[in-house]
C-alpha cells in the first residue's frame, strides 16, 4: 500500500441516518467547537498524540500532524430521519444538552432538515415517524438513497461524503448464506424485495458504498458484517469498519477485562445491566431489537478472557447482559457491572463498577473520530474492513467465514489504531500486539 495519501481538501459531507440524541449532540459539539465555544473532549483525532520514530528521532504528534485530516470547519452536515424536525428542534427535544449550549449555533442547526428516511416499521416497531420514503421495493429504496447522496453533494458543494448510521437498533437479522454471502445474491434479494433478509440499514450501506462514501454502522445491526457487503466494499474500493459505538459499559469491559487477564486472576461470572430512558432504550425494550444488541455486547469478553488459553481461569464463567428501559434517566444511562473473580487457591472476590454515564456525550466524539478516520482511510486508498477502527466499536469487523477472532482488548486495539496512523503518515508501524 502506498503512502500517497490524498490531502483533505475541500468540504467533507457527513450524512447521518437518524437525527436523534447522539447525532444532534455530535453536530452541536462540532459547530460549537468551530466557534471556540466548546471543546471536543473525548475525540482522539483532536487530542491524542502518537509516538513516531525511535531513539533520537522520537516525537509525539497529534493525528493531524502525522496525516491530513479534515478540519472541523470543512464539515457539512446532512441527515435522514423518520421525524421531520430540524436539528435544532431535535437537539432541544433530545434534552441531552442545555439550551444555552445549543442556542449559539441555532441558525446552523435549523438549516439541517432531515431528508425522508428509508424505513420499515417492522424493523423498529416503536418508532412512529411519518417522514418516510415511498419505496416500491428494497432496490428502489437503495436507488432513492443514492440520489439523496448525489443531490447532497451537488447542493452543498462537498467533495467527499461519509455516511454514518446513528439511528435505532433494528430487529435482529440472522445471517442467511443464500442472501448475505455473495453480492449478486444480495442485489437479487433487494430487487425481489426480500424484506426478511434485507434490512433498511443494508440499503443505506449499499447506497453509500455505491456512491463512493465510506459507511459507518453505529448500531449493532446485521448490516455490513456480511460477506456480500465486504465484497461491495472491495468492489467500490471503500472503507467499512465494525459496528456499534463503544461508549459506556463495553468500553469499561474492554479496558477492565485485561486487568483480570493480565494479572492471571480467575473469572466466575460477569453480570452487566444497564438502565437508560432515551429513544435507544425504548427501541431496545422490544425483545427482537435487544437480541441484536445482546449479540454485540456479549462478544467482547469471550475474545479477551479465552478459556482455551487459560482453562484454569476462564473455563466456565457466566456472562449475562441486560438493558432495561427506564424513562426517568433519559440519556443519562447507568451501566452496572458485578464481577465475580477468584484468586489464590480459588478464593472468591467481587468487583462492582457503577458507571453513571451520558450516552450521547460518550458517543459524539466517537462519531467525529470514525467520520474523520474513515475519510482518511478512503483518501489513503484503504478499502474493505478497517480493523484499526475497532478501538471505537463494540463489534469489530472480522471474517467469521475464516474463523477469524476479533481483537476486543482495548489496549491491543489502540496499538492497531496507532500503527495505521503511523503507516498512513509514512512512518514505520513499529508497535507489536502482544
Amino acid at each position: 500500500m502506498s503512502n500517497e495519501v490524498k490531502k483533505a481538501e475541500g468540504k467533507l459531507g457527513v450524512m447521518v441516518v437518524g437525527l436523534g440524541a447522539v447525532t444532534t449532540t455530535f453536530m452541536t459539539g462540532v459547530l460549537m467547537a468551530r466557534k471556540g465555544l466548546a471543546k471536543p473532549v473525548g475525540a482522539m483525532t483532536q487530542y491524542d498524540k502518537i509516538r513516531v520514530g525511535k531513539g533520537a528521532d522520537k516525537k509525539y504528534l497529534k493525528y493531524n500532524e502525522i496525516v491530513s485530516i479534515a478540519d472541523l470547519n470543512d464539515i457539512v452536515f446532512g441527515a435522514w430521519d423518520v421525524y421531520p424536525a430540524n436539528a435544532y428542534d431535535a437537539a432541544i427535544n433530545a434534552a441531552v444538552l442545555k439550551e444555552k449550549d445549543i442556542n449559539p449555533v441555532k441558525d446552523e442547526l435549523e438549516k439541517i432538515v432531515p431528508l425522508k428516511a428509508a424505513f420499515d416499521k417492522n424493523y423498529a416497531k416503536r418508532l412512529e415517524g411519518d417522514n418516510v420514503k415511498e419505496c416500491k421495493d428494497r432496490w428502489d429504496m437503495t436507488e432513492q438513497l443514492r440520489e439523496d447522496i448525489r443531490n447532497f453533494k451537488k447542493e452543498n458543494g462537498v467533495d467527499r461524503v461519509v455516511v454514518l448510521w446513528a439511528a435505532s437498533t433494528e430487529v435482529y437479522v440472522p445471517i442467511n448464506e443464500e442472501v448475505h454471502y455473495k453480492l449478486a445474491d444480495l442485489e437479487a434479494a433487494m430487487k425481489a424485495n426480500d424484506v426478511e433478509n434485507i434490512a433498511p440499514s443494508m440499503c443505506y450501506a449499499y447506497a453509500a458504498l455505491a456512491e463512493g462514501a465510506p459507511f459507518i454502522m453505529g448500531a449493532p445491526n446485521t448490516t455490513i458484517d456480511i460477506p456480500a457487503m465486504w465484497e461491495m466494499a472491495e468492489k467500490t474500493k471503500m472503507p467499512i469498519a465494525g459496528k456499534d459505538f463503544k461508549t459506556g459499559q463495553t468500553l469499561v469491559k474492554s479496558g477492565f477485562a485485561p486487568i483480570i487477564g493480565t494479572r492471571c486472576l480467575g473469572l466466575a461470572g460477569w453480570f452487566s445491566t444497564n438502565i437508560l430512558g432515551n429513544r435507544d432504550g425504548l427501541v431496545l425494550d422490544e425483545p427482537a431489537n435487544f437480541r441484536t444488541k445482546e449479540v454485540s455486547k456479549l462478544s467482547t469478553l469471550e475474545s479477551i478472557l479465552v478459556p482455551e488459553n487459560q482453562p484454569d481461569l476462564y473455563t466456565d464463567y457466566y456472562h449475562k447482559v441486560r438493558i432495561n428501559y427506564y424513562p426517568p434517566r433519559n440519556d443519562n444511562k447507568e451501566g452496572w457491572d458485578n464481577i465475580d473473580i477468584f484468586g489464590w487457591m480459588g478464593y472468591p472476590m467481587q468487583i462492582k463498577i457503577d458507571f453513571l454515564c451520558r450516552d450521547s456525550i460518550l458517543a459524539a466524539p466517537l462519531c467525529l473520530d470514525l467520520v474523520l478516520l474513515s475519510d482518511l482511510a478512503a483518501r489513503a486508498g484503504r478499502y474493505g474492513t478497517q480493523r484499526f477502527l475497532s478501538f471505537f466499536l463494540k463489534s469489530p469487523q472480522h471474517d467469521y467465514t475464516q474463523n477469524e477472532v476479533p481483537v476486543n482488548h482495548l489496549f491491543q486495539q489502540y496499538v492497531m489504531l496507532k500503527n495505521a496512523i503511523r503507516e498512513m503518515g509514512g512512518y514505520e508501524a513499529d508497535e507489536e500486539i502482544d
